[in-house]
C-alpha cells in the first residue's frame, strides 16, 4: 500500500497527542517514583506513544481494537482517563476491565460510545486469533445483514514486534488474508523481546515477513514521529473500512522505559542504545514539531505541568480506592445459563431409532435453521465429505459456504477464532478433526477461551461449542485414538460433554447452543455408528426440536436391584463414554447387584447423584477409557472418597487403560491396553466377595 504522503494534521489533533504524550510520561515517571507502593508488574508505553496515539484517534465506538500490554496511550487515546488505567495498575475493586484480577494495560470494554475490546492476555502474540475471530464474525454478519452500521466496522490488532514470530501469528496472518477479512494488524518495532534482540529473534521485521502473505496489504511507517503516524493510520483505517481487506502496519518505535517493572533496562541495555532511543522520544519530536508551527515553549511547560499534576492526583485517587473483596474471588467463572433443567420430549412416539451422528446432524440442523447466528466450521466439515466421521454431511448443502466451510489445518485458529466471533453475537460451532490433534489448540483453550469470562469481569463470556471425536476402536493407532478428558478438565472455565446414547447427544449439544459458556463436546468415535460390538444401546429415538438437557445431570442407566443394596451386595460404576458400555456389558454377570451411573458431563459434575449413589452402595468404580495414572477418574475417585467415607466398606477403586504413551495400532495390544468388560467384571468380582 502506497503511504508516501505529506503529513497534514489539524494544530488541535497534534495539542491533543501532545497532551496525551505528557500524560504518558508522567504516569511512568510516578510510576518508577513509587515502586515501593507499586507492588505489581507493569508495562509502559514510554517510546510508543505517537502510534498508538495515531492509531486511536481513528476509531469509531463500531470499531474493535486489541491492545497488547504496553498500550497505555492507545487506552488513553480512545477515552480511557489516566485513574481508571491507574486502578488496574493498582488491581483495584473498581478496574474497569477485570476487577482487579488482571494487570495493567490488560483491558476489556463493552462501553457504549468507546471502541469495543475483548479481554486481553499476557501471552505474545495470542490476541492475533481472537481478534482475527471478531473481523470474521463481522465479516460474516455483513454478509447476512445480522445488524446495521452506521459505517463499516474496523478491527485492530495490536502487536509487538516480536510476537510475530508465534506460529499462532501466522495462523491469524494466513486467515485474515485467506478469506480477506476487514483487520490492521499493527505492529509496534522497538526491535527488543524482553533481552532478545532483533538479530537473535529473526531473519526480517514484520512488513518483509508478511510479504508471503498472497492477499495481506502491507506498509511501514516511522511510529515516533506523530504526525506521519497519524497520515498512515488514517489512511490504513479508510482503506480497510471502505476496501474490506486486511492490512500489516509495520510501524518502528523506540523502548524508553523498562521492558516491565520487574526487568528493568538496566539489567541488559548499554547506555549508548538508550541514549539512541531517548533521541527519538516521541514527545520531544511532536515538541518540536509545535515550536515550529508557532507554538511557544511556555505553554508547552504549562501543559506537560498541567499532565504532571493531573497524573499525580489520579494516582493519589486510585491509591486510595478500595481493593476487591475477598468473597469476589470465584465470581465470573461462568456466565449463569438459562438451561437448568431438562425440557421437550425425549422420545416421541412413533419415530424410529438413530445413531449418535445422525442426532449431532438433527440437532446442529434445527439450531442453525432457527437461528442465523449459527455457524459450522473446522477441517473437512464442508459439503464435499461432511467430516471425516461424516459428522457433519449434508450441513454444507443445506446453509452454504459461507455458514458451513472447511478451515485450512489451523487448530489454534479454529478453536480461538470463536473468542472473537463469540464478542460480536455469533455462535461458532467448530471441530478438531481428531482428540489428538487438539493440542496446538490448547493455548487458547487455555490463554485466552477459559480465562476470557473471569478476567474481563464477566463482559465476554466466551459461547462456542467445540466438537471433539474422541476414543479409540478398531485399530486406529497412536494418533487417532487418544482421550484427552483429564486434560481439559484441567483447564478451568470451560464446561465439557461426554454423552453416551443419541439422545443424550441431541439433548445436551441443544443445552450447549443456549449457554454463553464455552463448551467442548467430546465425542466417541466407536459409538457415532454403534458399529462397536455392545453398543447397540447407544442408538436411541430421536428426540423433538424442542429437547434440552441440562448440563451436571447425570443418569442412572442401568440399577441395581434394591434387596441387593439393603444386603450389602451392591457396587456402583461411575463412567462415561465407552465406559457405559463395558460396564452393562459386565452387570449381566452379576443379577441385580450392578448400578452404572452415566455422568454425561464432566464438567459440571453431578457430585450431588454420585455421593448419594455411593453412599447407599459402600462399594464404588470409578472407569474411564483414559489411562489412569493422574486421570479424572483418579481424582473423582479421591473426591468421592473424602466426601462418602463413612459409608465405604472398601475404597473406591478407579480403572483405565494402562499407563503407556498412546494407544498403539495392532489389535492385539490395543486390546490389551484399553479397559474392557471382562476386566472390569473381574474387579467387580474381587469387590463383592471382599
Amino acid at each position: 500500500m502506497e503511504t508516501e504522503t505529506q503529513p497534514n494534521v489539524s494544530k488541535e489533533i497534534l495539542l491533543k497527542a501532545f497532551n496525551h504524550m505528557m500524560l504518558a510520561k508522567a504516569m511512568a515517571d510516578i510510576y518508577e517514583e513509587n515502586r515501593a507502593i507499586v507492588p505489581y508488574v507493569h508495562s509502559t508505553s514510554r517510546g510508543h506513544e505517537a502510534i498508538q496515539l495515531a492509531t486511536a484517534y481513528q476509531l469509531t465506538a463500531e470499531d474493535w481494537v486489541s491492545p497488547y500490554y504496553r498500550d497505555e496511550s492507545l487506552l488513553m487515546g480512545i477515552g480511557f482517563e489516566p485513574y481508571r488505567l491507574m486502578l488496574q495498575l493498582l488491581a483495584k475493586a473498581d478496574d474497569p476491565f477485570s476487577g482487579g484480577r488482571s494487570y495493567y494495560s490488560h483491558p476489556s470494554s463493552l462501553e457504549e460510545n468507546l471502541p469495543k475490546i475483548i479481554h486481553q492476555s499476557s501471552a505474545t502474540g495470542m490476541q492475533a486469533i481472537p481478534t482475527t475471530g471478531i473481523a470474521q464474525g463481522i465479516q460474516y454478519i455483513e454478509e447476512f445483514g445480522l445488524k446495521e452500521f452506521k459505517q463499516n466496522p474496523v478491527v485492530i490488532c495490536s502487536l509487538g514486534d516480536n510476537s510475530v514470530t508465534e506460529g499462532e501469528v501466522s495462523e491469524a496472518f494466513q486467515f485474515a488474508a485467506l478469506h480477506q477479512l476487514p483487520i490492521i494488524f499493527l505492529v509496534q518495532d522497538n526491535e527488543w523481546g524482553i533481552s532478545v534482540t532483533k538479530e537473535e529473534a529473526r531473519t526480517a521485521d514484520a512488513y518483509d515477513f508478511v510479504a508471503g502473505f498472497t492477499g495481506l496489504g502491507r506498509m511501514r511507517v516511522d511510529g515516533t514521529d506523530f504526525a506521519a503516524s497519524f497520515e498512515a493510520m488514517k489512511n490504513a483505517v479508510e482503506f480497510v473500512r471502505a476496501e474490506r481487506k486486511p492490512l500489516v502496519v509495520c510501524a518502528k518505535t523506540v523502548l524508553i522505559g523498562h521492558h516491565t517493572s520487574g526487568v528493568r533496562r538496566e539489567f541488559y541495555r548499554q547506555e549508548d542504545e538508550l541514549i539512541n532511543c531517548r533521541a527519538k522520544d516521541p514527545g520531544d519530536i511532536l515538541r518540536k514539531s509545535l515550536l515550529e508551527i508557532g507554538l511557544d515553549e511556555a505553554t508547552l511547560n504549562e501543559m506537560e505541568k498541567t499532565a504532571r499534576s493531573e497524573a499525580e492526583n489520579a494516582f493519589q485517587n486510585a491509591l486510595a480506592a478500595p481493593d476487591p473483596s475477598p468473597e469476589s474471588v470465584e465470581d465470573f467463572v461462568f456466565a449463569p445459563t438459562p438451561i437448568t433443567e431438562e425440557s421437550g420430549t425425549r422420545s416421541p412416539h412413533g419415530q424410529e431409532k438413530i445413531v449418535m451422528v445422525d442426532a449431532a446432524i438433527h440437532a446442529i440442523q434445527e439450531i442453525m435453521r432457527k437461528h442465523p447466528e449459527a455457524l459450522l466450521y473446522g477441517q473437512d466439515v464442508g459439503e464435499r465429505i461432511g467430516g471425516v466421521f461424516r459428522e457433519t454431511v449434508t450441513l454444507g448443502q443445506k446453509f452454504g459456504k459461507k455458514r458451513v466451510f472447511n478451515t485450512p489445518i489451523q487448530e489454534a485458529y479454529i478453536i480461538g477464532s470463536t473468542v472473537g466471533m463469540s464478542a460480536v453475537g455469533l455462535k461458532p460451532i467448530v471441530e478438531v478433526q481428531f482428540a489428538d490433534y487438539i493440542y496446538p489448540g490448547i493455548n487458547q483453550l487455555v490463554t485466552e477461551i477459559s480465562k476470557s469470562s473471569y478476567l474481563s469481569n464477566g463482559k465476554f463470556p466466551v459461547s462456542n461449542i467445540i466438537r471433539v471425536p474422541i476414543g479409540a476402536y478398531g485399530g486406529g493407532g497412536p494418533y487417532h485414538s487418544g482421550s484427552v478428558e483429564s486434560i481439559l478438565a484441567n483447564i478451568k472455565g470451560i464446561k465439557i460433554a461426554y454423552p453416551s446414547n443419541a439422545a443424550d447427544f441431541k439433548g445436551l449439544l441443544k443445552a450447549a447452543y443456549y449457554d454463553p459458556n464455552p463448551v467442548i463436546m467430546l465425542e466417541h468415535k466407536g459409538l457415532y455408528w454403534s458399529k462397536v460390538p455392545g453398543t447397540e444401546d447407544a442408538k436411541r429415538v430421536s428426540p423433538a426440536e424442542d429437547y434440552i438437557l441440562p448440563f451436571g445431570k447425570a443418569d442412572i442407566t442401568v440399577k441395581a436391584e434394591e434387596q441387593c443394596i439393603q444386603e450389602g451386595r451392591s457396587i456402583v460404576i461411575v463412567t462415561y463414554g465407552m465406559g457405559v458400555y463395558w460396564a452393562k456389558a459386565a452387570a449381566k454377570n452379576f443379577n441385580g447387584q450392578v448400578e452404572i451411573i452415566d455422568l454425561r458431563t464432566l464438567i459440571p459434575l453431578d457430585e450431588k447423584l454420585i455421593f448419594e449413589r455411593v453412599k447407599a452402595h459402600g462399594k464404588c468404580i470409578v472407569l474411564t477409557e483414559e489411562q489412569i495414572n493422574n486421570s479424572l477418574a483418579e481424582a473423582l475417585a479421591h473426591r468421592i472418597s473424602k466426601n462418602c467415607f463413612r459409608y465405604l466398606d472398601l475404597p473406591v477403586e478407579a480403572i483405565g487403560a494402562r499407563n503407556v504413551p498412546a494407544v498403539p495400532i495392532n489389535l492385539v495390544l490395543e486390546k490389551e491396553m484399553l479397559p474392557n468388560s471382562e476386566k472390569l467384571s473381574d474387579k467387580i468380582q474381587q469387590m463383592l466377595s471382599e
